[in-house]
C-alpha cells in the first residue's frame, strides 16, 4: 500500500512503504527506539506486523532514516500544527489616511486619532499628503504636516517609510513600536 501525500501544506512528498528506493534504511520504532539498519523489506514486514507504515523521514540521511507509524495520524497531526501556526500568524495591513496640505486644525486632530487607533490596532498608517493644482508649488507645507503627525505618533510609531513626493502624493508610512 504505496501512499504518497502531496497536500500543499506539507513541505515535501514522503516515500511510503514500497516507495521507498534505498536498500537499506535505519528503522525507527513507533516507540522512538532505534531497531538499526535493515534492508527495506525487512523494515517492511516489522511495520506490516504492527499494521502500521514505513515512513522515509529523512531520506538525505545515509542510509535514509525511516519510522514505523501510523502515517494517516501523521498527516492529520502536521495538519493540525500548519493550522495552528496559520492562526498565530498576525496580519498587518496598512490603513491610509489622506489629506491635503491646506488641512485645518480640527481635521488634522480627527485624522491623527484615525492614525493613532490604527497604530494601536497593529497595523501601519500610510499618511497621504495630496497636491491640487498649484499646491505642487508648496509641497514644504505637507512635508512640515507629516513631520507633525510623525511627532504626535511617535510615542506608539516608528518612521517606516520618510516623507516621499510621488507623483502628487507625499507619503509617508508609520508602523506599530513593538513592545
Amino acid at each position: 500500500m504505496a501512499r504518497t501525500d502531496s497536500r500543499p501544506g506539507l513541505q515535501r512528498e514522503l516515500r511510503i512503504n514500497e516507495g521507498i528506493r534505498a536498500r537499506e534504511v535505519r528503522v525507527i520504532s513507533p516507540e522512538g527506539e532505534q531497531l538499526g539498519i535493515l534492508p527495506v523489506a525487512d523494515a517492511l514486514r516489522i511495520a506490516v506486523e504492527r499494521e502500521l507504515d514505513l515512513v522515509e523521514v529523512a531520506p538525505e540521511a545515509a542510509p535514509p532514516v525511516c519510522r514505523i507509524m501510523d502515517f494517516g495520524k501523521f498527516k492529520y497531526l502536521q495538519s493540525r500544527r500548519v493550522k495552528e501556526a496559520r492562526k498565530k500568524q498576525t496580519i498587518i495591513q496598512i490603513k491610509e489616511v489622506k489629506m491635503g496640505p491646506k488641512t485645518d486644525e480640527h481635521d488634522f486632530q480627527f485624522k491623527a486619532r484615525h492614525v493613532r487607533r490604527f497604530l494601536e490596532d497593529g497595523n501601519k498608517a500610510k499618511v497621504t499628503i495630496r497636491f491640487r493644482g498649484r499646491e505642487m508649488a508648496h509641497t514644504e507645507l505637507g512635508k512640515k504636516l507629516l513631520d507633525r503627525m510623525a511627532q504626535e505618533m511617535a510615542d506608539l510609531s516608528t518612521i517606516e517609510h520618510t516623507p516621499k513626493l510621488e507623483g502628487r502624493n507625499l507619503i509617508m508610512i508609520l508602523a506599530p513600536r513593538s513592545h
